[in-house]
């Protein structure tokens, strides 16, 4: 191995081993926020209030590697978001179970099944939150990286329908994803989804 070769494997175990520290303290401070809103959970009697605490859960489960818990709480959300379909987080509550679940999937291996909670993520009324700062894209990420652009570019569609055009950047992110590239989705990684940071 020469001096360049070196060099390079270097930086490469440096920058693997800088991320997966940085992954581990995510999942630290995922685990001690999810432990404290898990505690608020068992005080909290109104159905409003469960409601949004479960939303938080869901996502802070994922962050957490609580797989098992993040499954139960977004399963827990879709049933709750039924009996609350006038609340202002309607919108959130399905958009976050469904991106959990098919986050979940895909982890499994089960890519039609991430593939069709995307999609239900997207089929939704939208949110203050929603149509204002817009859907979140990690799953959709994902999917990209597994040359599901088809479904990606249908999850924009239908996103169209609640994100506000002055501030929704769905045309430029279709239109990289049709010419085969990755858009940057940046915080859009993150919205709605507690315990997550942008990289």
């Amino acid at each position: 191995m020469n001096r360049c070769q070196f060099l390079l494997s270097a930086c490469l175990l440096l920058a693997i081993g800088h991320s997966t520290s940085g992954q581990q303290a995510q999942q630290s401070r995922a685990a001690a926020n999810l432990a404290k809103n898990e505690a608020s959970l068992k005080t909290t009697t109104g159905q409003k209030e469960t409601f949004y605490l479960t939303t938080k859960l869901a996502t802070l489960a994922l962050a957490a590697g609580e797989t098992a818990k993040a499954t139960s709480y977004s399963q827990s959300l879709l049933e709750q978001a039924l009996l609350m379909q006038g609340d202002w987080n309607y919108g959130n509550a399905i958009h976050v179970a469904n991106l959990v679940l098919g986050e979940i999937a895909l982890n499994a291996g089960d890519v039609p099944s991430a593939k069709t909670h995307l999609l239900a993520a997207a089929n939704i009324p939208g949110s203050p939150q929603l149509d204002s700062f817009g859907p979140n894209m990690r799953l959709a990420n994902l999917l990209l990286a597994k040359d599901e652009r088809d479904v990606v570019v249908q999850y924009f569609d239908l996103c169209a329908r609640f994100w506000d055009r002055q501030f929704s950047q769905l045309e430029a992110w279709k239109a990289i994803v049709l010419k085969g590239g990755e858009p940057r989705f940046g915080a859009n990684l993150v919205y709605q989804f507690y315990g997550f940071d942008v990289h």
